[in-house]
């Protein structure tokens, strides 16, 4: 068997108002996990999350990025996912203690969906705010596309330790002469999808399985990465919004300042002639080398 890499492919239901898209993370789900050691129940929740993101991202057309995030008060209090229009991704989480196995809602508690579209062109930024309805990333990502994009929208989401997948189907407005029942078949039908199949088929294995009396037109595949824009010019910002008060206290009490990339836990080093630097608006592009 000839199993799928990095890429989401969409497809189109010929004589029916129905879209899709699948998704296949490897490579790009390993560079998350190779830089965090993460619980597997939380491992797999972020694995789901990154599908989804990817899906959405591909189907809202961005020019941006879209970032998806669940604030929770339990044992897990953050999961952050961000996938740019041109299905960049990456993603960080942050835990308390041990993690038993259990539901999203037992492991977040009383928490909130958080969805961000940035536009990075300058324009207003918008941000969704939500309850967390539903007890899996799938339930509340259906329940918060179907309140906001006022279309009907299903997720079938699966990740473990070595890939993360998904599928997305969306009903279109209603046209004349579509079949009017075929989206009530391609759920059924999709509701038989096992998660081992998601996770090991081919696109088109999974559609022939599914919908083989269907007429299917897929498209050509998109990659898929792990990106991670952090930079060092990035920490040197923020180091300037702190202000050259704090940066130096900090610097007289430790020596230099290290910052760590929450995302790809790449190592930052200023020391005080850094630190200088940046507040003679010093850092450039080029800049002094990043120190490992």
């Amino acid at each position: 068997m000839n199993f799928p890499q990095d890429t989401l492919r969409r497809f189109l239901f010929e004589h029916a108002p129905i879209r899709g898209e699948l998704v296949h993370l490897d490579q790009t789900w390993h560079s998350v996990l190779e830089r965090h050691n993460y619980p597997e129940v939380l491992r797999d929740l972020m694995g789901e999350l990154c599908a989804a993101a990817v899906l959405l991202a591909a189907t809202l057309k961005l020019q941006g990025s879209l970032v998806l995030q669940i604030h929770g008060k339990g044992a897990v209090k953050l999961l952050v996912v961000e996938c740019t229009g041109n299905l960049e991704l990456r993603a960080t989480a942050k835990w308390d203690g041990e993690l038993a196995q259990g539901t999203l809602k037992s492991l977040v508690g009383d928490g909130r969906f958080v969805i961000t579209l940035d536009p990075k062109d300058g324009n207003q930024a918008y941000q969704g705010i939500v309850a967390l309805e539903g007890d899996s990333v799938a339930a509340i990502l259906q329940n918060y596309m179907t309140r906001s994009e006022q279309l009907d929208t299903h997720l079938w989401l699966a990740a473990d330790g070595k890939c993360a997948a998904g599928m997305l189907l969306q009903k279109l407005p209603d046209q004349k002469g579509q079949d009017e029942d075929a989206w009530a078949r391609a759920l059924q039908l999709a509701a038989t999808l096992k998660p081992e199949e998601l996770l090991a088929l081919t696109a088109e294995e999974l559609l022939h399985r599914l919908y083989h009396e269907e007429d299917i037109r897929l498209f050509e595949e998109q990659g898929v990465v792990f990106n991670c824009t952090c930079s060092r010019e990035n920490v040197a910002r923020m180091l300037k919004m702190l202000g050259r008060e704090e940066v130096n206290d900090i610097l007289a009490e430790r020596g230099d300042i290290e910052v760590f990339c929450e995302f790809c836990n790449e190592r930052y080093l200023f020391d005080a002639i850094d630190a200088e630097a940046v507040f003679a608006d010093a850092v450039s592009g080029a800049g002094r080398e990043t120190r490992h």
